[in-house]
């Protein structure tokens, strides 16, 4: 039996560490979110593609952002009952007892790494990516001071957050399986979740030493593995009374962000036919999921899926199992620059300016005003659609690189289609033709995704872009999927992370938790939803473009292939 909570008196907190900023959020047993507060935080960035962040910093932006929240929401510091955490892929290295988080890109570790096409490559997608942390650690490795790397231990944010509230140290399947080269045990012959021929090919044999305890040691033998949100251990005084909670407070295992989003999103309850929504699947069954692609947010845009067993997709991160629910397995797709991008497009053009004084001067944000600058655009030249004014105007979007299905690092932007035109009439439409690229490489990724099995058959959005209504359009229309947007838009993450201290916080007398998807269901709130397009000409365009996005992304291969034959090693 699990632990019976009370209809109201209890809560939950969640705490999310972002690239640049932490938020808590504090929810009752309904999933209801009574406050949410952020504070930034500090990243030292010397020189391109290195950057720093001390955990010290981080936590003390938690432990302000705790505060405060219970305070503004004046719940009281005794009905918490549970704390989950979630952080991005950020790699923390431990120095005696300082952490640092190191966000550095390193490309030479990666292709070093990639050229031995270890085994287990195929749970990471095919290769391991630049975003990953065993290539950062190979990096140190190559520029630390030996002595100081030999004192190193290596985790994942989220777990040394969970370190510092409970003062006990575990690991998170979610961390080790998705960025750190470990595979389940009894999956694919791996004894002890870490492989140690890997580790001894790449250049990092000392990692395997004492059974691998500085990357965390192996489960049930000198360290602890656990699924999203399962007991951690219990908050200490001194967390307690940091965080202005009281000691004894059950903490849940922590997640990387991106399925912290999916935790908080793909419960959203909504009306749509079930062959689409959950293939006849119940609420309490956790397998209507399969069929619910979380699209998480931002900067970037990550992809997430359940199977019931390993489906391997060239490109996309995964299979790995255990990360969220033990026995399933997820997938991770993404798109390395979404809200980065429209912010690049908008600020590189010559009417960025412009268009920013006359959306202030409107009291809106500059999407909101450039969405209406292109409804009047398209009443003012008499044309069906949006998009109809677009139509021959061809942009590739991967500025920074494509993470998937082509997992190119090297792929970059291109537009086809320009002319002298530089007012905000242009800007509007490159802006326009840059949220066609975000849809049509979802669709993309999609395809691939159920090329080799999946099920996808509705998308689960979540994050700020969900407030671009011109955006979600185009996201249903290009895929022919619908789009559910949840209640909690900007939230989805941290709410996920507060699911897991709700978990945590169901612990019985045995030591077992309530189901994680249990707990989803009952505490997500309704959404709506965004239907694809029924225009048979808007289709036409936008599937007649989907062409040209395709053919565009092999041409600019073509060309840098051609290129380096001609140039050979002449830099050499």
């Amino acid at each position: 039996m699990m632990a019976t909570m009370g209809t109201s008196s209890n809560h939950f907190l969640g705490v999310d560490v972002g690239t640049g900023s932490v938020r808590v959020c504090i929810i009752d047993e309904t999933g209801e979110i009574k406050g949410v507060e952020s504070k930034d935080i500090k990243t030292w960035h010397e020189k391109a593609n290195y950057y720093e962040q001390s955990t010290e910093d981080i936590w003390s932006a938690i432990c302000y952002c705790s505060k405060l929240v219970l305070e503004k929401s004046g719940i009281g510091k005794a009905s918490v009952k549970g704390v989950g955490f979630d952080a991005t892929c950020s790699l923390a290295i431990r120095r005696g007892m300082l952490f640092v988080c190191d966000l550095l890109r390193p490309e030479k570790e990666t292709k070093a790494i990639n050229a031995t096409n270890h085994k287990l490559f195929q749970y990471v997608g095919g290769s391991m990516s630049i975003e990953m942390e065993i290539p950062k650690v190979l990096w140190l490795k190559n520029n630390m001071p030996r002595e100081l790397f030999n004192k190193c231990k290596f985790y994942d944010l989220a777990d040394v957050l969970t370190h510092l509230a409970t003062g006990k140290e575990t690991r998170s399947y979610c961390s080790a399986v998705c960025k750190q080269g470990f595979v389940p045990v009894g999956v694919d012959g791996s004894v002890k979740g870490w492989q140690e021929d890997f580790l001894n090919d790449i250049g990092l044999p000392e990692l395997s030493e004492n059974d691998f305890m500085r990357m965390g040691g192996v489960h049930g033998a000198n360290g602890t593995m656990l699924s999203a949100g399962e007991l951690a251990g219990e908050l200490s005084e001194k967390a307690a009374k940091e965080l202005g909670l009281v000691a004894g407070i059950k903490i849940g295992s922590g997640v990387i962000d991106a399925y912290a989003g999916w935790i908080g999103t793909v419960g959203a309850k909504v009306e749509m036919p079930k062959d689409l929504l959950s293939g006849g699947h119940t609420g309490s069954d956790p397998e209507q999921a399969f069929r619910r692609l979380a699209a998480v947010a931002g900067t970037s845009t990550c992809h997430l899926v359940m199977s019931k067993g390993p489906i391997f997709v060239p490109g996309v991160w995964g299979p790995y199992r255990d990360v969220l629910l033990p026995g399933y397995w997820m997938a991770e797709g993404g798109q390395s620059s979404t809200g980065s991008l429209l912010h690049n497009v908008l600020t590189t053009h010559p009417s960025y300016n412009e268009a920013l004084e006359k959306s202030n001067e409107l009291s809106k944000n500059i999407f909101e005003y450039l969405n209406e600058h292109l409804e009047a655009l398209r009443k003012s030249e008499n044309a069906p659609t949006i998009g109809y004014l677009a139509r021959h105007l061809f942009f590739y979007g991967d500025k920074h690189g494509n993470r998937s299905p082509i997992a190119d690092a090297a792929m970059r932007g291109a537009i086809v289609g320009l002319s002298m035109d530089s007012s905000i009439n242009d800007l509007a439409l490159q802006y326009f033709a840059a949220m066609e690229f975000i849809a049509q490489q979802t669709r993309h990724i999609i395809e691939t995704l159920n090329h080799q099995g999946h099920e996808i058959t509705s998308i689960f959005m979540s994050g700020g872009q969900c407030k671009n209504s011109i955006l979600m359009h185009l996201i249903a229309d290009a895929t022919g999927y619908p789009v559910v947007i949840p209640r909690y838009i900007d939230a989805a993450v941290v709410l996920g992370a507060a699911m897991l201290g709700a978990k945590a916080a169901s612990v019985d007398s045995e030591g077992n938790t309530e189901s994680l998807w249990t707990i989803m269901d009952r505490m997500s709130k309704p959404g709506k939803t965004i239907h694809p397009t029924e225009n048979a000409n808007e289709k036409r365009l936008l599937g007649a473009k989907y062409e040209v996005f395709l053919q565009m992304s092999k041409a600019q291969q073509t060309y840098r292939d051609t290129v380096n034959a001609a140039i050979g090693d002449w830099k050499n």
